[in-house]
């Protein structure tokens, strides 16, 4: 488990920012690219860093049948908290097609992040309810990344819930004035916080202290709700 914050393996920084948090820490599946589309073994390296959260990342729509199998295989999964990462690339059919695959999660699963500006017709997701997160974009994607590109979908999706992802909006703004304007329009739909640190290129890398400290005056406004590691924490 990544709590209590003194039995977290990395620098005082991490910790302290972990510790806000405590309890409500794990990692996204996203990351372990050597065992991608192998569910039986991304669960259970998850698990071995924490058994409180856990998104189960199928970033790749070939990825989502497998996941949605294994899911219907197992019982039950160690973790507290059991989000899924949409596909965000390849799916080839319509929105419809996708929305009634994602569909046939089941219920353990809490909470199904996807990206807005590959929904196409987002009315169609409302079919999803309050289990859809809405994630915020990095400089790259052409849209939902700021308050106003995302009240757009909301506004379409009125059930949907949010998934902050702090290295996101401080790639577009380092000084986090962005990240405090997300967390103020869309704190009441906070389901989810995705945290690493961020390469110039979007690429979500391990956690660096500075930006464990850039981050925590934000973040202690969204403690309550699992906090997702898209990237393996640095050792001490």
């Amino acid at each position: 488990m990544l709590a209590p914050a003194e039995m977290i393996p990395t620098v005082r920084e991490i910790e302290d920012l972990l510790a806000t948090n405590a309890g409500m820490i794990g990692v996204s599946t996203g990351y372990m690219i050597g065992a991608r589309g192998d569910w039986p073994r991304l669960a259970a390296a998850a698990e071995v860093l924490s058994d409180d959260v856990v998104e189960l990342s199928a970033l790749s729509a070939r990825e989502l049948p497998g996941l949605i199998s294994f899911l219907d295989d197992v019982p039950e999964l160690p973790f507290r908290h059991v989000s899924v990462h949409g596909p965000s690339k390849g799916w080839e059919g319509t929105p419809e097609a996708l929305v009634e695959l994602l569909r046939e999660l089941p219920a353990t699963v809490s909470g199904i992040v996807m990206h807005p500006e590959t929904l196409g017709d987002a009315s169609v997701y409302a079919a999803l309810g309050e289990a859809l997160r809405l994630e915020n974009m990095d400089p790259r994607k052409h849209d939902a990344r700021n308050a106003d590109e995302l009240a757009r979908y909301f506004d379409a999706l009125p059930a949907a819930r949010f998934c902050f992802d702090v290295a996101h909006a401080q790639l577009h703004d380092p000084s986090m004035a962005l990240a405090h304007e997300l967390v103020d329009a869309f704190a009441d739909r906070l389901a989810e916080v995705h945290l690493s640190s961020i390469e110039p290129n979007g690429r979500h890398v391990p956690l660096r202290p500075e930006d464990a400290e850039a981050f925590l005056p934000v973040l202690s406004r969204c403690v309550g709700v699992p906090w997702v590691l898209e990237a393996p924490l640095p050792p001490r």
